[in-house]
């Protein structure tokens, strides 16, 4: 095949993403005004598998075992091409309501999906979207991986919202710990020694970990907040807990960093004769395999649409975690960052949320969609390229022969 004939292509699923342009921003608009927490992605599920119905998509509502997840397959008879995968999400934050832009992913996904299917059929490709739900700490991919997500999937593909185009970021492994102390209810002003304060407790365990973090890798994270320091000042708080998240840069090194910051919190504990539990909330998010490959393909077809992709390297700050990670860890996958902000507008903020339905944002919607498209055009178009990345990603896992 031609790169004529591919630029061809790439021309026609452009097309068919201008064509639902309103609808693609309209969508985008309408989840933003409807920011819902983990798992509780009623009305975006309801949008995002109604438009993909009624664009000839087979849907599969409430995927995989999690009611806010889908699954939306396009019909290609006969088809045996690579099958490629956009991923779709679409949680908010607490308070700060689509402050990472999801709203986005959704869109760009949503359109990437209309333009490339309407090539898939010439170019034997097949295609499916999902819809994963809790992005934000409930590691819906990584459940919808265990109950078969990526079975028969090649290549699996989503864009994020940004202040800058890179090709991926860092996304460090992560792992989200509850942590509770117990002690003994007495009168703080009558008698306090016959008190053992669990307040105490969390305070010297937090202490012990700001100790702690002195001595931890360049590319390791800790923070906690607490969720619960007592009832009232004249009882000895007899319960606390907090909520932590460890990161580290794999999977490996997280399980090497987890003891030592429980034995940080558990000196709490020891200090103050009260009692410590914990409880690691599963499931973990992987660290992100980056794969050259592909991200080499994103960054040429993001420049079709005038964006100049640069790498990770060249951002090293921007750091955080997502299950996206696990993902990649099966099949070859990309994360890239589209630029949807103003320069050093930082994600998680109120500034980012008003980005996100910004001319920047809408414009990342369109230039998104286009660029996922086109790189799944690629894939279909050259087989071996779908070859060259799993090999790629075997390679960077340690599993060639």
């Amino acid at each position: 095949m031609s790169a004529d004939t591919i630029d061809d292509h790439k021309a026609r699923s452009d097309a068919e993403i201008e064509a639902h342009r309103d609808e693609l921003l309209s969508l985008s608009h309408d989840i933003w005004n409807h920011p819902e927490l983990c798992y509780a992605e009623a009305h975006a599920h309801d949008v995002l598998t109604g438009a993909l119905d009624r664009h000839g998509f087979r849907v599969e509502r409430g995927a995989f075992g999690l009611e806010t997840a889908f699954a939306a397959e396009l019909e290609t008879p006969r088809a045996n091409g690579p099958r490629v995968a956009l991923i779709c999400e679409y949680d908010a934050l607490p308070g700060l309501g689509h402050a990472c832009g999801h709203n986005i992913i959704a869109s760009s996904g949503l359109g990437a999906a209309l333009g490339a299917a309407a090539v898939a059929s010439a170019l034997d490709g097949r295609l499916v979207v999902f819809g994963t739900p809790a992005e934000e700490g409930g590691g819906g991919k990584a459940l919808m991986i265990r109950e078969g997500m990526l079975d028969g999937v090649d290549v699996a593909m989503m864009v994020h919202p940004a202040d800058a185009d890179l090709d991926a970021f860092w996304a460090i492994a992560i792992h989200e710990l509850h942590v509770e102390y117990s002690g003994i209810a007495a009168h703080a002003a009558a008698a306090p020694h016959k008190g053992r304060n669990a307040l105490d407790a969390a305070v010297l365990g937090y202490m012990a970990v700001a100790a702690l973090r002195q001595h931890i890798a360049p590319h390791e994270r800790i923070h906690g907040v607490f969720t619960d320091g007592g009832d009232k000042p004249n009882i000895v708080p007899h319960h606390s807990a907090m909520q932590w998240y460890v990161r580290s840069g794999t999977r490996s090194t997280l399980a090497e960093l987890e003891p030592r910051v429980l034995a940080a919190l558990r000196s709490g504990a020891i200090a103050t004769g009260c009692e410590m539990s914990h409880r690691w909330i599963d499931p973990a998010y992987d660290d992100l395999v980056t794969n050259q490959h592909l991200d080499g393909l994103y960054a040429k077809n993001a420049a079709r649409v005038g964006r100049t992709v640069r790498s990770r390297d060249a951002a090293p700050e921007f750091l955080g975690s997502t299950d996206m990670g696990n993902v990649s860890q099966v099949v070859p996958s990309i994360h890239p960052m589209i630029a949807a902000a103003p320069s050093g507008t930082s994600i998680h903020t109120e500034a980012f949320a008003a980005a996100a339905v910004s001319d920047l944002g809408d414009l990342a919607v369109i230039d998104g969609a286009r660029t996922l498209a086109a790189t799944a055009i690629d894939l279909w178009a050259r087989p071996e390229l779908v070859a060259e990345a799993k090999t790629e990603l075997r390679r960077r896992l340690g599993h060639d022969s």
